[in-house]
């Protein structure tokens, strides 16, 4: 049952970042700009934070599933971070490489911090944990969702880790410039900014 776990744990994790968002497009654009040694600092640092962050929500999921207004709160927020992202890609979209040392630890913290500032699980692990938990797939107990959230940092470093892969790759066979990859990133952001606002917007005018 705990192996089962641990693995139910990667499968959820890894099919809930596949869809494109805001950390796996981070992870592009550093694969990108900055090299796959520091996409790897952040996926690690991130997925560190991944297993706190599933292991908190799984021990409140049923709680937060009675808080009303969540999923309003969440997407708001992730308008805010959306936006903020988009900006920051967009007026980097024609700025060139760095080629001078970072810190070594810059990557590190961009890491931790996004895996704190990542609303958009709540609602995905409150649908995902409940379903789970109600369907018997995982138990609550202390060691039960400690291995599930160690499944999950495996299924987030995973996931993030192909898309870091794919990004260097796919750059390498079109030959895709800076400013190509920043353009299309900072869109695809501002496109899920607006996709959110106009849910919200029909949810509150529209929807009776």
């Amino acid at each position: 049952m705990i192996i089962l776990t641990f693995f139910i744990g990667i499968i959820a994790n890894f099919i809930g970042y596949v869809p494109p968002g805001n950390i796996n497009l981070t992870v592009v654009q550093l694969a990108i700009n900055r090299g796959m040694r520091e996409a790897m600092k952040f996926i690690i640092a991130f997925s560190c934070v991944e297993f706190f962050f599933t292991w908190f929500i799984m021990n409140g999921v049923h709680w937060l599933a009675q808080q009303v207004h969540l999923d309003t709160v969440v997407d708001w927020v992730m308008v805010a971070v959306f936006v903020t992202m988009g900006v920051i890609a967009w007026r980097h979209r024609k700025v060139r490489p760095q080629t001078k040392k970072r810190s070594r630890q810059h990557s590190i913290r961009f890491g931790i911090i996004m895996g704190i500032v990542n609303p958009v699980q709540i609602p995905f692990w409150i649908i995902t944990g409940s379903y789970l938990i109600t369907n018997g797939w995982i138990a609550t107990g202390l060691l039960a969702l400690i291995i599930f959230s160690v499944g999950s940092a495996g299924g987030a470093f995973l996931c993030l880790f192909i898309y870091a892969r794919s990004a260097k790759y796919v750059q390498k066979k079109l030959d895709l410039s800076n400013k190509t990859i920043n353009t299309s990133v900072a869109f695809l952001l501002f496109g899920f900014a607006a996709y959110t606002i106009a849910k919200q917007v029909y949810l509150v005018f529209f929807k009776h």
